[in-house]
């Protein structure tokens, strides 16, 4: 290769560093500010089309997705080297060793999205095509991406976070989520940016104006996105309710460590007996995070549940627990990530034996956090992180009965997984009603006070848009938040802090399209587009 060739090859790909690292930016709002979140995605990704689009072989077309998304993983998941180095033990040159190599894993399903693109595109690229190329074009490239997101959320249990649907919880594109879910939000975010590519490709050309036509379809599906805010796609149902969410920002050096666990508790149980506003705004549910109590139900002492029932029959209200649950069944043993719920009737031999009328398993656990993959013990026995390895929980579960309400638990990284939340949503077998208030426990402390507890709350309002569900948020050091049903925050604590934030909450009934039907639509609409790509390949040129 000439020195020329050489040097420009190197400035493209440092250009494509850059708009990884750019796209990582989008996810949540600091260091940007909220509204621009949604454009930083889409130019981003622009650049990366761009360059695909002008690749000279299906190489450098993996090259450059590679690249691109080595840089956004690298940083916009950077937090997860906290969890390994200084609460897993590895030493820092470890974790970003171990880090790298996630992202490199990761990197490949952008790759495979733009050598996707490059094979079905690569007889009808030049500016000289028809209108109906470039719009054939731009929904190649959105299908080969959107494609390679559901991929990497699907496979190997899925890792979907920094999936650029979530850019977009605020913008022209969010009204689509209770259509499309965010997998459909990331189809019309990547058709945008493929739009705008093809027309930079044709510009200065006869043809631009057949590129311009492209993005103008764009433009109208966002236009169509601000036109459909206003669709009420679920109502009222029964009373609102008052909700406690507390964060008890325990740190995580600190959460598992015999010698603070019963400060620990204690100060858990004084923020979550706190009295109330008004007597009116009592109330009917006290939420704490998951894990607030780091050991096994049948491991507490009798004295500390009556703590915790003390508190529920001072303020006549009922309280809902993260705790690992052992369960005994038959003489088996399982063990689980869960969550209980009480009062203060409720028998201290149900507590301990984790057969309370309600309580949660949790059913999507993470990778070497909560179950270990086959032949990776060795990197667990590297690190020095408890409870390493659950049962898990059906994917749907009764929802606790509060007053009128109906509320779906989910714990922690669960509801990055919005297929699987939608299914505490629906009817249930006998026609009763689905959840009617969503809501998440958590404990980020494993990755200090970073992008990750925002990213999380992004992925959250994407959860209320497609489902039309409030959610409420208890976490251990953030971010613990009430959404409403359209996806907006109304209520938050500041991150890492210890406070209480009392909300009242309207449930709400009623499927969104999404709710209904999940990712299937998007999926037959990514293989039809797919299966055209394929058929016109055969006729490079033509209308």
């Amino acid at each position: 290769m000439p020195t020329s060739h050489r040097i420009a090859a190197w400035r493209t790909s440092i250009l494509l560093v850059c708009a990884g690292l750019l796209q990582a930016l989008s996810f949540a709002s600091d260091p940007l500010p909220a509204w621009i979140l949604p454009f930083t995605q889409i130019l981003a990704l622009t650049l990366l089309a761009r360059h695909v689009i002008l690749a000279a072989s299906t190489k450098q077309a993996a090259w450059y997705g590679f690249v691109f998304g080595l840089a956004q993983f690298m940083l916009g998941i950077y937090w997860l080297t906290i969890s390994m180095h200084q609460y897993g033990g590895l030493p820092m040159p470890l974790a970003i060793a171990a880090l790298a190599l996630l992202c490199a894993a990761l990197a490949l399903y952008p790759a495979l999205a733009a050598v996707g693109f490059l094979v079905l595109c690569r007889s009808h690229r030049g500016p000289d095509i028809s209108i109906g190329r470039y719009l054939l074009n731009a929904a190649l490239w959105a299908s080969c991406w959107t494609l390679a997101e559901w991929l990497r959320g699907t496979l190997f249990t899925g890792f979907p976070w920094l999936n650029i649907g979530y850019a977009h919880v605020e913008g022209m594109f969010a009204a689509w989520a209770p259509f499309v879910g965010v997998y459909g939000v990331a189809w019309l975010a990547a058709f945008t940016s493929g739009a705008i590519a093809l027309m930079v490709q044709a510009k200065d050309t006869p043809y631009d104006h057949r590129a311009a036509l492209t993005l103008g379809v764009a433009l109208i599906t966002g236009l169509l996105g601000i036109a459909w805010t206003h669709i009420n796609w679920a109502q009222a149902q029964g009373q609102p309710i008052v909700l406690r969410l507390v964060q008890t920002n325990t740190p995580q050096s600190q959460k598992f460590d015999p010698a603070h666990v019963e400060r620990s508790l204690i100060d858990a149980m004084q923020l979550a007996g706190l009295a109330p506003k008004a007597a009116e705004a009592t109330p009917q549910l006290i939420i704490l995070p998951e894990t607030v109590i780091p050991a096994f139900q049948d491991q507490i002492a009798p004295t500390v549940w009556l703590g915790w029932q003390a508190i529920a029959a001072r303020l006549q209200t009922s309280l809902l627990l993260g705790v690992p649950l052992h369960h005994t069944t038959g003489g088996s043993a399982r063990y689980t990530n869960g969550a209980i719920a009480f009062d203060a009737q409720t028998p201290l031999t149900m507590l301990s034996r984790a057969q309370t009328p309600w309580h949660y398993d949790k059913h999507h656990l993470v990778p070497f956090g909560e179950f270990i993959p086959p032949g990776f013990h060795w990197f667990v026995r590297a690190m020095h992180i408890p409870l390493g390895d659950f049962d898990r929980g059906a994917v749907r579960q009764p929802p606790l009965r509060i007053g009128t309400q109906a509320l779906a638990v989910d714990i922690c990284y669960e509801d990055v997984f919005g297929e699987e939340i939608i299914q505490s949503v629906r009817p249930g077998i006998n026609g009763t009603d689905g959840a009617s208030i969503l809501v998440n426990i958590s404990n980020l402390a494993w990755f200090g006070d970073t992008w990750a507890l925002r990213q999380h709350l992004q992925i959250s309002r994407m959860r209320a848009l497609e489902t039309a569900r409030p959610i409420v948020r208890a976490t251990n050091t953030g971010m613990t938040a009430a959404i409403d049903p359209r996806g907006q925050v109304r209520a938050t604590l500041d991150p890492a802090t210890r406070g209480v934030l009392d909300v009242e909450v309207q449930g709400t009934q009623g499927l969104t399209p999404y709710v209904r039907w999940g990712n299937t639509p998007i999926l037959i609409w990514i293989g039809l587009w797919l299966l055209l790509g394929l058929w016109r390949r055969r006729t490079p040129t033509g209308t």
